[in-house]
């Protein structure tokens, strides 16, 4: 039996240009794939009343450590180079599956609250076999959609991270692959998360690549960040290794040499930032215009909430600000006007949808309300004082929205927030993450 959803009378940002925006749309959903958008549909289906709603697709966060929503906030004036003490080789060590658990159930759903569809968990927490399955096992809870990142383990800051000599275990990740993910079709998919060049010796870089490309996963590096990794030249490093490649995506970048740009976009790589936290931390300025400019199509993610909020409409915001700073004090610098590809606020929406369908390797599937792909949707309650009266759908999405005006969420047709509450057990949620964080600042006092 065929289930039908309709959204009806939304003002409809499609972000598909065959489609554009409808100021009054209606969308149909079928077995959780989109059937229609179009100004008026008929059909026997549940009908959501979408009447002062924007309705757009679901953001997508290309990478997130979610484990860490357990110590949420404990490092808020930290630097990058503060994090690795204060984070990986202080709290990571004393995480069990159970805090992983925990972490990832209340950090998809904080995603699905905030209207982020889609959602890549850079899990680098994989202490022993049972903290994946725990990992996975949350996100299969929650109905988000996915690709599990399969980091490393994080037990000693040395042994990982200072030219490490310790490789991801491979058969640990063939045995993820072949129980949780032997399709590539489902709403959980993976990844192989990798420390890279400069964090670890050749050898060690080699086989993580060599590993992911033997099972068909996709590969995601941070890179060109900060004061250690800003000077590794990772990319270079990984180009003299005969490893670029259209499989993987590079975190941050915000330290490259124009031929590594290059490099990136020649081999069909792609690129995720996470501007509150590069402006934040001192990684160095978010890239996303450097991007654009190399043609590569730029995606945005949240990284850490040891230091920065999770939701969608502070990246857009971090990334707009500073991006647009930057290129406005050079121009003044100058004397000259400023470039016509200047970021608005609808390309803003863009890289925070599409684009990060692309750089997830899912654009096939979601990024933009079109015919055929999943049904990944959210409606922003655009009566709320912070974003009424609207003159412009978009900005009024990117510039004046925020979590409390996510007001319904879709993904792959199921509803997972409704009228403003999610549909999940928050209650539960709250109580695990709650004791998780408990636990861990116990077992921290007592080292």
């Amino acid at each position: 039996m065929t289930v039908r959803t309709l959204l009806r009378a939304g003002h409809v940002i499609s972000m598909d240009p065959d489609i554009g925006d409808l100021p009054r749309g209606d969308v149909l959903i079928e077995d959780g794939r989109i059937a229609a958008v179009r100004p008026e549909i008929s059909a026997d289906a549940e009908v959501l009343d979408m009447t002062g709603r924007i309705v757009i697709p679901g953001f997508v966060d290309t990478h997130r450590h979610t484990w860490e929503a357990s110590i949420r906030g404990v490092a808020p004036d930290a630097t990058l180079d503060d994090y690795f003490v204060d984070i990986l080789d202080t709290f990571a060590p004393l995480y069990t599956p159970e805090d992983v658990y925990a972490a990832n159930l209340a950090g998809a759903l904080e995603c699905l609250n905030a209207g982020i569809t889609t959602l890549v968990d850079w899990s680098h927490i994989n202490n022993t076999p049972e903290h994946p399955d725990a990992a996975i096992r949350a996100l299969a809870e929650t109905g988000i959609r996915a690709q599990y990142a399969y980091g490393s383990a994080n037990t000693s800051l040395a042994d990982y991270w200072f030219e490490s000599k310790i490789a991801i275990p491979g058969d640990d990740v063939r045995r993820i692959r072949a129980e949780y993910f032997a399709s590539d079709d489902s709403l959980l998919t993976m990844g192989l998360a990798t420390r890279g060049p400069g964090f670890c010796v050749n050898d060690v870089v080699t086989a993580e690549w060599g590993l992911a490309r033997e099972l068909g996963i996709p590969l995601t590096v941070h890179v060109g960040m900060g004061r250690l990794a800003g000077r590794f030249g990772m990319v270079k490093q990984l180009h003299d290794l005969g490893l670029l490649g259209p499989d993987t995506t590079y975190i941050h970048c915000c330290y490259f040499s124009e031929e590594e740009w290059r490099m990136v976009a020649d081999s069909g790589g792609t690129v995720s930032v996470a501007p509150q936290v590069e402006t934040q931390m001192g990684h160095g300025w978010p890239p996303v215009m450097k991007a654009i400019e190399h043609g590569l199509r730029p995606s945005l993610s949240i990284d850490v909430v040891t230091t920065v909020p999770g939701d969608m409409f502070t990246q857009i915001r971090a990334a707009f600000g500073a991006e647009r700073a930057r290129v406005n004090a050079a121009c003044w610098q100058a004397d000259v006007p400023v470039p016509e590809t200047m970021l608005t606020a609808r390309r803003m929406l863009e890289i925070a949808t599409l684009n990060g369908a692309h750089v997830a390797g899912l654009e096939a599937r979601t990024g933009s309300l079109t015919p055929g792909k999943r049904a990944d949707v959210v409606a922003i309650d655009a009566t709320a004082l912070n974003v009424a009266p609207v003159h412009d759908a978009a900005a009024a999405v990117t510039l004046s929205a925020d979590v409390s005006n996510v007001d319904t969420v879709l993904v792959d047709g199921v509803i997972r927030k409704r009228d403003g509450r999610l549909t999940a057990d928050v209650v539960r949620a709250r109580r695990l993450v709650e004791e998780s964080r408990d636990r861990l600042l116990a077992a921290k006092a007592a080292r």
